[in-house]
């Protein structure tokens, strides 16, 4: 997960079934939870790729991310893909990779 002071986390998904905006919130939720076993916290985000079923949903994600990033923006790549993922069209919608940096 992690090399030299740059920690990698993939698939950070949540609330699979549920609207969009839910899912965006979700996946934060599980990178929150994730960076905190660590020591880190979305401040150290530096850089995420968002995988989005439908690119129409890119404004939805925008809002999220204003609300949980608070202003201060990690860069950000955002790519549609199909989900080979139990539920179909029904089911997951959103996926953050990431990578956070630990200050020395």
């Amino acid at each position: 997960m992690s090399s030299s002071n740059k920690n990698f986390l993939n698939f950070c998904v949540g609330n699979v079934g549920q609207p969009v905006e839910a899912q965006v919130h979700g996946a934060l939720e599980d990178m929150e939870n994730r960076l905190k076993e660590i020591g880190l916290t979305l401040e150290s985000v530096v850089k995420v790729d968002v995988l989005l079923r439908d690119p129409w949903d890119i404004p939805v994600m925008e809002k999220v991310f204003r609300e949980r990033f608070a202003g201060k923006y990690p860069a950000r790549k955002t790519i549609q893909t199909e989900f080979a993922h139990v539920g179909g069209s029904d089911g997951l919608h959103v996926q953050i990779d990431t990578i956070a940096y630990k200050k020395k």
